[in-house]
């Protein structure tokens, strides 16, 4: 599938913040928090053919498979996610990297959650890892703590990998694989300091809260639709 921007504004030099459903749903919660308090522009879709059809319904509304939104003032491409990555990171990355190319992106901003151990206290800490040294300084201004020793799995790597242009992880620290709204919390603020967004930050907890809940929900559908598609596959083999 080839993808298309679906606007008939022309975009160039955005900043592209992408998020897939990660550790924590962090990313996805704060791209959907974006979405939904700055004003944005649907200007693209996509969805993976290899995988199962299936789509979220909402509120009697369709979720998209990986929507992609336009905030004009800020000069920002969020690229939301409510299908997960698993096993076609390099698809998903070239999503970003199509997009990148035809607005010719300045950058790359990927969010996601870092895990840490069940018996150690939580800091709330936001770690990153940028492709450009000149970048490096920005977020040690932020107090974010650049990311030293780990492997990293993802959509990260996928792109870091693929991309022409500059990128930056932002993971955000969690102890749990569910959603973790307080995470998320601090990825939005990480970005409304970097990108100034100039988001409202006063119901950024509370709102992230529900968001947890409902993308709980249509990840638990996607993952249903999933299964019961691969069930169907087996019924036929067997």
């Amino acid at each position: 599938m080839v993808f298309k921007l679906n606007t008939k504004k022309k975009i160039l030099n955005p900043t592209i913040v992408v998020a897939f459903p990660g550790f924590g749903l962090v990313g996805v919660i704060a791209t959907e928090f974006l979405t939904t308090h700055m004003a944005v522009s649907k200007i693209g879709r996509h969805w993976f053919e290899q995988l199962p059809a299936s789509i979220a319904i909402h509120e009697g509304r369709m979720i998209d498979p990986v929507g992609v939104f336009y905030n004009e003032k800020s000069n920002v491409i969020l690229v939301h996610s409510i299908s997960a990555a698993s096993g076609i990171e390099w698809e998903a990355a070239n999503i970003a990297k199509e997009i990148a190319n035809l607005t010719k992106a300045k950058e790359i901003i990927c969010l996601d959650g870092v895990g840490i151990a069940q018996d150690v206290e939580p800091t709330g800490k936001i770690f990153f890892y940028s492709s450009e040294e000149r970048d490096k300084k920005k977020f040690e201004n932020l107090k974010l703590e650049p990311l030293k020793e780990s492997i990293v799995l993802g959509m990260a790597p996928a792109l870091l990998l693929k991309s022409d242009i500059p990128v930056i992880a932002l993971f955000a620290e969690t102890q749990s694989n569910l959603p973790d709204s307080k995470a998320a919390a601090k990825l939005i603020k990480v970005l409304d300091e970097y990108l100034e967004l100039k988001v409202d930050s006063a119901p950024l907890l509370e709102t992230a809260v529900k968001f947890e809940e409902k993308l709980r929900k249509m990840v638990a559908q996607n993952q249903k639709a999933a299964d019961e598609q691969e069930k169907k596959k087996l019924s036929y083999v067997g």
